[in-house]
């Protein structure tokens, strides 16, 4: 399985795995079918919405590794 990291674009994480949407959501990323998430890298998004991108990425991995 990839590993996600900070520059992956956000609707690329949804295609790899859709178990990858409570994480995002859990961390109050609610915007999952807005347009600017299959142009948006988590980064981007977390910079945003003022979310660490360092915990969700190492959270997203977490639960791939867990599969």
């Amino acid at each position: 399985m990839a590993k996600i990291t900070r520059d992956m674009i956000i609707s690329d994480v949804l295609k790899l795995d859709k178990g990858t949407i409570p994480i995002f959501l859990n961390n109050g990323m609610h915007c999952l079918g807005c347009p600017s998430s299959s142009g948006e890298s988590i980064e981007e998004a977390c910079a945003i919405h003022e979310i660490d991108a360092d915990v969700l990425v190492r959270q997203l991995n977490e639960y791939l590794e867990g599969k």
